[in-house]
């Protein structure tokens, strides 16, 4: 059977004509403004709703130099500093609790989630026992710099972690302040606590007292992780360089 072309062309633009008038191709500025709206909605950085305890959406504010993987998410009041990396599949949600704040060259890795318990009522009045301050700032959750957040971990608000901190893989922070030069060792956890700087935490011991925590051992230069966290963020502020460079 012979090919006739004339045919053919008049039944792809019969198809073209019908898929266009169906909504199924749009051209020109329509097909732009619906990308647009298309990644705000689903975008992986974006505003949290409005709730009746937050009327205002907030975007995250983000520095420049900052990494996040497109399967990472970041919603609502949360600020991420300089050289930060931000691994897929973790979570930093301020919609409940806010803001949350990510200080510079800290590292929040697959899997981590950061969350918070409500911080203002439906009144519009601070929950004073969900908030936690530093430096004369309030936060729903606060990480200082240099900070390691490995796999699987959680700091879940009110919280604050210190700087040059390590927070081991599937460690748990709640309802509690962890000092500077800390490390909490995989699957420990600090509950309702205040975690005295240079302290660490061996893995699995859940500390729920102040008593307890007052007693943990010192982070010494014979410490088997002592140094773990500097060697920890140097390879992330570069896996940050890297990612930012080919994105």
């Amino acid at each position: 059977m012979m090919f006739n072309k004339q045919i053919f062309t008049i039944l792809i633009l019969s198809l073209s004509l019908a898929l266009a008038g169906s909504g199924c191709i749009s051209e020109g500025a329509e097909d732009n403004v619906a990308q647009e709206i298309t990644v705000d909605e689903f975008s992986n950085i974006r505003e949290n709703p409005v709730t009746p305890w937050n009327p205002e959406p907030s975007a995250p504010v983000i520095d420049p130099t900052a990494y996040i993987d497109p399967q990472a998410s970041v919603i609502g009041e949360v600020t991420i500093g300089a050289n930060v990396m931000v691994s897929p599949m973790a979570s930093i949600r301020s919609d409940e609790g806010m803001p949350i704040f990510v200080g510079d060259r800290s590292n929040v890795q697959d899997g981590v989630v950061l969350h918070a318990l409500e911080t203002i009522n439906e009144e519009g009045e601070p929950i004073e026992d969900n908030i936690v301050e530093v430096d004369g700032k309030e936060y729903a959750v606060y990480i200082g710099n240099n900070v390691s957040l490995a796999h699987q971990s959680q700091v879940h608000g009110p919280a604050a972690v210190g700087d040059d901190t390590f927070i081991g893989m599937q460690a748990f922070v709640f309802k509690s302040k962890v000092g500077n030069n800390c490390v909490l060792e995989p699957r420990s956890a600090a509950i309702g606590v205040t975690i005295p700087d240079g302290r660490y935490i061996p893995a699995g011991m859940v500390v729920t007292s102040q008593a307890e925590a007052d007693k943990l051992p010192e982070v010494t230069d014979d410490y088997a992780y002592s140094h773990t966290n500097e060697a920890v963020v140097y390879v992330n502020v570069h896996l940050a360089e890297g990612y930012k460079e080919t994105s």
